[in-house]
């Protein structure tokens, strides 16, 4: 196979920029990276002016929704064929790998079936360009909890999410998903429901634990929905692997996390889009609570792992994320290791989110230095996945 040296200005490994580094792939494997490489037979691509990085990891998408403010979400759930919503989705991945993001966790299809794991072997077959894609089929629900709602009692409306209501269904339901494809479990742990239609916890701690017991014994992570503080340590309890927005996370919750080894992927893009659909300015107290959580999240030493919601806003905007995530706080650097080596280590990969001998070739060169500079990130220069 095609050898190739790569020769930047300088390379981030996944957890710190070496300048004058030179980067040589054989095949689909990193066979070299240090500084003056011999080339040898290999086909030379000079990088001036580029920082050259692993492949960027997105743990939090949503490849087969639209941007709310085109299509409303119960508009593509109740009204779009899956056949429209998965021909847009072929767009989104194309869109998501010239971004510069080679590997995505998309956390569930939003009422489109298990059109994700079609997706993926598209992607590995070479059907389709786009990432590396990890699925996890439907979302876990509870009950009378998710939508679209709004419906007479007796009308049967198609679900954006899988629902159960009880062990003997949690069982039947996290196996069948195993089955058909799933390489995570989502469950939402919260959600708007009840009277005031307001956010609460839609599972008990030991529903949670089984999920989780059942998941695990067949080696898929569970990742977590959880905006509020109970639901949120209800999970962590539970023993899930990630916890997905927690907008009202407490420094009591995030030390929880911390201690417990659950990641934190906060989604700060969607927050962000959602923002200004609903048109609140920064001092909502929604928004304060948001960026109030993120504060306490990074005081605990909780790992932060990049995963922006993409779907809610447009997909090729992945880099939305990591540029929130340095305006929250976050250095460049800090950010960059979100989306390369942290959240490698989430998904239990260490082949991607790396530049190493051995690693693979998943490279992607942007102009300028993002470990000074995160809006680097949009001025992609090459994306390799092989």
């Amino acid at each position: 196979m095609t050898r190739v040296l790569y020769r930047p200005a300088a390379v981030f490994d996944g957890m710190l920029a070496h300048a004058g580094w030179e980067v040589l792939v054989d095949g689909d494997r990193i066979a070299a990276a240090r500084p003056q490489v011999e080339a040898g037979d290999a086909r030379v691509v000079e990088l001036d002016g580029c920082t050259l990085l692993p492949g960027l990891i997105d743990l939090h998408t949503h490849v087969l929704l639209h941007p709310y403010d085109v299509r409303p979400w119960n508009d593509q759930v109740l009204f779009d064929h899956e056949a429209l919503r998965v021909a847009r989705a072929v767009v989104a991945l194309e869109r998501t790998l010239r971004a510069g993001f080679t590997t995505i966790r998309d956390l569930g299809t939003e009422g489109a079936g298990d059109a994700d794991v079609g997706l993926r072997r598209a992607v590995d077959e070479g059907v389709i360009p786009g990432p590396r894609l990890i699925p996890v089929t439907r979302a876990i629900v509870a009950s009378g909890t998710y939508g679209p709602k709004g419906f007479v009692g007796d009308c049967c409306v198609a679900q954006g999410a899988q629902e159960v209501d009880g062990p003997e269904s949690i069982h039947r339901v996290t196996r069948a998903q195993i089955a058909r494809g799933a390489e995570w479990i989502k469950v939402y742990g919260d959600y708007r429901f009840g009277p005031a239609g307001d956010a609460r916890p839609t599972f008990s701690e030991r529903d949670l634990a089984l999920i989780v017991a059942i998941a695990h014994d067949a080696g898929c992570p569970v990742a977590a929905h959880a905006t509020t503080a109970e639901a949120m340590a209800r999970a962590a309890r539970a023993g899930v692997d990630t916890i997905e927005h927690g907008n009202e996370g407490t420094p009591e919750v995030f030390a929880l996390m911390a201690e417990r080894g659950v990641a934190y992927v906060p989604t700060l893009a969607a927050y962000d889009a959602l923002q200004a659909i609903r048109n609140q300015d920064d001092a909502h107290p929604a928004v304060v609570a948001k960026r109030n959580a993120f504060a306490a999240a990074r005081a605990s030493g909780v790992t932060i792992a990049n995963g922006s919601d993409i779907g809610v806003f447009p997909h090729g905007e992945n880099a939305r994320e990591l540029e929130l995530l340095v305006a929250h706080g976050l250095t460049p650097l800090e950010a960059l290791r979100s989306a390369t080596s942290t959240a490698a280590a989430v998904l239990r990969s260490p082949e991607i989110g790396t530049i190493r001998a051995g690693a693979r070739a998943e490279l992607v060169a942007v102009n300028g230095d993002p470990t000074q500079d995160i809006t680097a990130l949009r001025r992609i220069e090459l994306v390799t996945r092989r």
